[in-house]
């Protein structure tokens, strides 16, 4: 299994109108995914054979899917002082709210 991904150059929209420029010598970027999903299970002698493990395992938790409160603050923090763009606010380009835009992303 993979995820692949791109990134392009937004530099003319997506930084506060072109104000800052991406620096691309800090490449690599690192993407994370949201809602992304997928079962993981236990590798079991013979292949294919493959266990699911829902429930059991630390990767079926509440806690490997959800925020603590002292994560759920650093992730406020990050928002008020790092986020340069949120095309949930961008109504000038996106009148109609995107359906993940109403979600609350502490989970």
């Amino acid at each position: 299994m993979y995820l692949f991904s791109s990134i392009w150059n937004a530099d003319d929209w997506a930084t506060r109108g072109g104000l800052e420029k991406t620096d691309w010598k800090k490449a690599p970027f690192v993407s994370s995914y949201k809602d992304f999903s997928v079962d993981g299970c236990q590798w079991e002698d013979p292949y294919p054979a493959c266990v699911s493990t829902t429930t059991k395992k630390w990767w079926d938790q509440y806690q490997a899917w959800h925020l603590t409160d002292s994560q759920k603050k650093d992730f406020a923090w990050v928002q008020r002082n790092l986020v340069i763009y949120d095309y949930c606010k961008d109504t000038d380009r996106y009148p109609k709210l995107h359906v993940e835009c109403s979600l609350s992303p502490w989970g």
